[in-house]
């Protein structure tokens, strides 16, 4: 497909080096010489240099010959105007990055009137995932399929859970759970493991279940399964404002520590029923007497990545149920992979897999195609929801006698809002929602699960 992105900062590189890797022909629009210089020599695209906004710049790069068209910039009102120019001067998919919360209430009304077909807000979309977290604290990531009907969930195995020196096959007979081992992570690498694959200490691990039965697993666990009673959110920018509006729609009790007086002020209208702190949240002492020891979890949501990581290390010391920091800088990614902190998300790379689904989706519309995509295990392990729209060469056949790619499990198939666990002699019907799990990166189709 022929994709337009404007915006060459971390979130558009990502974007590019992904849709590049996935074959699609991708041209780059950035005011900035030195960005467009740059990716045009890392990857293998093509670089204008211009704003998105400019009919003339637009044509330059065959606005009217795109497929999908991308604004990701710094600005809102460029991005929703880029893209309502692309669309004028073509027949685009546009998908446009909107963060302020200003636009969040209007978000129907500016897609209908603008022709855009998808907006994300990654400081919703981080909210989001944080207030999920916070409400399961047992895990360190939780993705949802199938309207939230199932749910893949990521945590580390511990002494003590019962867990360490059994085989996954076992694991269901002494805990009586049907919940389904996807991909394990350890030192050697990323497996997905088969019934035979012996759990260690330590191991990262990523299961699948219904929603409504994970807590009765992590219950048999000795894990936490109920939400924490209050939060205490260091920074009260947009993603600090969105969480806490959800926290306090579910009864979580919050405060918020922000070093701006006039941002207090204001979120002191927003959220009458939260507590504002003014000070310094980077200052221990200070969030000693804020009450940190008492609180229940900790989010650390500052500009400043090294101040985050630092301030979860800190308040995970303490001995919180839950900790969970924000992190900007995709690069760190790596660095963190050691650390002990509870959970770390990314704002960028939720942006990136929300617009990669799309595009997948895009690319077979009428056939059966992405509805969902997650990148888990530090984006080595994909996990895709799949709307079988007819018949094919992977439907009618018991899952046992499919010719399946190495590394990849079939983990739950949805047939008229139930969910099924599948065995062998399951099959895959036309209507049905496939989730599978698998190494292999850029699936687009379910029958891309068939070895060749």
């Amino acid at each position: 497909m022929q994709v337009i992105l404007v915006g060459c900062g971390k979130v558009g590189t990502a974007l590019a080096a992904q849709l590049t890797d996935e074959g699609h022909r991708v041209t780059v629009i950035d005011t900035s010489a030195d960005k467009i210089e740059r990716i045009s020599e890392e990857l293998d695209v093509m670089g204008i240099v211009g704003n998105g906004c400019s009919i003339n710049t637009l044509m330059e790069a065959a606005v009217d010959r795109a497929d999908v068209f991308i604004s990701v910039t710094g600005s809102d009102e460029l991005n929703l105007l880029s893209c309502m120019f692309a669309r004028k001067s073509g027949h685009c998919y546009a998908i446009a990055r909107v963060r302020d919360p200003l636009y969040s209430r209007e978000l129907d009304f500016i897609k209908q009137q603008l022709g855009i077909a998808t907006i994300i807000n990654p400081e919703l979309a981080a909210a989001q995932e944080i207030s999920r977290l916070l409400r399961f604290p047992a895990a360190s990531k939780i993705d949802s399929f199938a309207d939230d009907k199932v749910r893949l969930i990521k945590f580390r195995v511990t002494h003590g859970q019962g867990l360490e020196g059994l085989r996954l096959r076992e694991v269901s007979k002494k805990f009586g759970s049907d919940a389904l081992f996807c991909a394990v992570e350890r030192e050697t690498g990323v497996v997905i493991p088969d019934g035979e694959f012996l759990l260690r200490e330590g191991d990262l691990v990523t299961i699948l279940c219904q929603s409504g039965r994970a807590g009765g697993f992590f219950g048999k666990l000795g894990m936490p399964t109920h939400a924490v009673r209050s939060a205490l959110i260091v920074g009260g920018g947009t993603i600090g404002y969105y969480l806490a509006k959800d926290l306090l729609d579910h009864d979580i009790r919050v405060r918020i520590v922000e070093s701006d007086f006039r941002r207090c002020e204001r979120l002191s209208e927003l959220l009458p029923k939260a507590t504002i702190l003014h000070g310094d949240g980077t200052d221990r002492k200070f969030l000693i007497e804020a009450g940190l020891p008492q609180t229940d979890s900790f989010v650390a949501l500052t500009n400043i990545d090294e101040e985050n990581i630092l301030l979860a290390f800190f308040a995970g010391k303490l001995g919180l149920t839950k900790v969970v920091t924000k992190v900007n800088r995709l690069e760190l990614d790596d660095l963190l992979d050691g650390m002990d902190i509870d959970s770390v998300v990314y704002p960028k790379y939720l942006v990136c897999d929300y617009i990669v689904q799309a595009v997948r989706a895009l690319q077979n519309q009428a056939g059966n195609n992405v509805k969902t995509l997650y990148r888990i295990l530090d984006n080595r392990v994909e996990a895709l929801e799949f709307n079988v729209e007819g018949e094919s060469a992977v439907t009618g056949v018991p899952l046992s006698e499919l010719k399946l790619k190495p590394n990849l499990r079939i983990c739950s198939i949805i047939r008229g809002g139930k969910v099924i666990i599948p065995f062998g002699r399951d099959v895959i019907k036309p209507g049905d929602t496939v989730i599978v799990v698998t190494l292999e990166q850029g699936m687009q189709d379910i029958s891309g699960i068939l070895a060749r």
